[in-house]
């Protein structure tokens, strides 16, 4: 079994709710939800039951509507359908891909009320309207956000158990990595190229084989197109349009989503929805300009400018580079050892945004033109606001630099104008851990740390 943090937080909600909620695992598809899910109801419970929603027959569906106020009647339907014994406090059941029966979903209400058992249910697409529609969403469900994994379950499913906790310890020290820092960079390398899909870093850990973790990939992208047709209502072709572009536009120096890439007179009203709905599908990570730098970060958003990044970095890839077909075991190998020059700063800011969005952080950057004033032109390509809201020092600006040659003018010219508001400024880059002239210079796979 591939480890995932997620269980840890599936053990402390059941431990701490004793049945008085249900817990959905929202995510992106192919994450491995369902796995993770079943795996824990598997070993922490006496039984359970797993309702893929995906492929339960009409029946099991209209059980929901029918049986909602007699529920001894829809359970041990369930049970009997299931040929699965559960047993009052000690057994579980599980709504997978919930978004395929909402009317299970609004049942939650009643049935964690009822508290017979555990209910515990996973999704993608969940806040798509046509997933919602016409349904109460239960006030008695909490919720965790799954992600592709991240670097260190990408380490220990190579068998690097001993590797992040010595990241995080120089990191905490603020000590450099040394002789270490080239084995680290190494794995990360692998985990940027390989992705965090379980079933292309199983394929991967298995194989080594650069073809096989591709075509693993090109069928999970093969799926998100799919969805993109049979959920995308009315949006189909603007959706589409936009999963197609993003690799292209990433590719620019500034990676700012130029609409004028999509139709000559396209404006951001008319594709707003199309981005929200791959933002919510978890298929790309958006990143919003900020007007300035400070306290509240989403109060000076300016949503007609952004960034669209792709959820999984090794996704990108596939994307990327799609001129036969299948990424070649030589590109590959190109990508490893950085030879792919013209390419690797779309996917190392990639990867940043990737590795922010799954500590939970919203996604800023902030660009400033002044066609006067030089000292004001300035882009940066990442903010993160400390937790603890202060009205000073509060905004750490990020620079990502994927060569070892750079400037950071930009970042200097921040440092300068808005010395009140900033926290610790960050250069994340290849090199090993520093500090120097009042920056903070960390090393790709210390990102998560931040």
């Amino acid at each position: 079994m591939m480890q995932r943090k997620v269980y840890k937080q599936l053990i402390k909600w059941k431990k701490e709710h004793q049945g008085s909620s249900a817990i959905l695992v929202e995510g992106a598809r192919r994450i491995g939800k369902s796995f993770i899910v079943e795996e824990f109801a598997r070993r922490e419970y006496d039984s359970y039951i797993l309702i893929d929603f995906s492929k339960a027959p009409k029946m099991v569906m209209e059980w929901f509507d029918l049986y909602l106020e007699d529920l001894d009647t829809l359970l041990m339907n369930i049970q009997l359908h299931y040929k699965t014994r559960l047993i009052p406090r000690r057994s579980a059941i599980i709504f997978d891909e919930v978004q395929d029966c909402p009317r299970a979903r609004a049942a939650i209400k009643h049935l964690v009320k009822d508290r017979r058992f555990d209910y515990l249910e996973t999704g993608s697409l969940i806040s798509i309207h046509k997933n919602v529609k016409d349904i109460l969403i239960p006030s008695e469900e909490d919720s965790i956000n799954m992600y592709p994994m991240d670097f260190e379950e990408f380490l220990w499913a190579m068998g690097e158990e001993l590797l992040m906790p010595y990241i995080r310890e120089q990191f905490d020290k603020r000590q450099p990595m040394g002789v270490f820092h080239r084995r680290a960079m190494d794995l990360f390398r692998q985990y940027m190229i390989v992705g965090g899909m379980p079933q292309a870093v199983l394929a991967y850990t298995e194989t080594r084989d650069f073809d096989r973790v591709d075509h693993v990939k090109r069928q999970i992208l093969s799926l998100y197109r799919k969805d993109i047709k049979k959920y995308a209502e009315g949006a189909e072709t603007r959706v589409t349009a936009i999963y197609d572009e993003v690799p292209g536009q990433l590719q620019k120096h500034e990676k700012k989503f130029r609409l004028s890439a999509l139709r000559e007179e396209a404006r951001m009203r008319d594709y707003e929805d199309a981005f929200l709905w791959l933002a919510d599908a978890r298929i790309v990570n958006c990143c919003y300009n900020t007007t300035e730098p400070s306290v509240g970060l989403k109060l000076n958003e300016d949503r007609t400018v952004l960034k669209c990044f792709f959820c999984d970095t090794g996704l990108l890839i596939s994307h990327a580079f799609n001129t036969r077909g299948i990424v070649t075991q030589e590109l590959y190998q190109k990508l490893m050892f950085g030879k792919l020059e013209t390419n690797e700063g779309m996917l190392v800011e990639n990867i940043v945004a990737q590795m922010l969005t799954a500590a939970e952080y919203k996604l800023f950057f902030f660009s400033q033109y002044d066609g006067k004033q030089s000292e004001n032109r300035m882009e940066i390509d990442f903010l993160v606001q400390k937790p603890d809201i202060t009205s000073r020092h509060n905004i750490s600006p990020i620079e990502v630099k994927s060569s070892s040659r750079y400037t950071l003018n930009s970042l200097r010219k921040c440092m300068n104008k808005y010395a009140n508001y900033l926290a610790t400024p960050y250069v994340i880059h290849s090199a090993d851990f520093k500090m120097e002239n009042g920056l903070t210079y960390i090393p790709l796979y210390m990102t998560p740390l931040l």
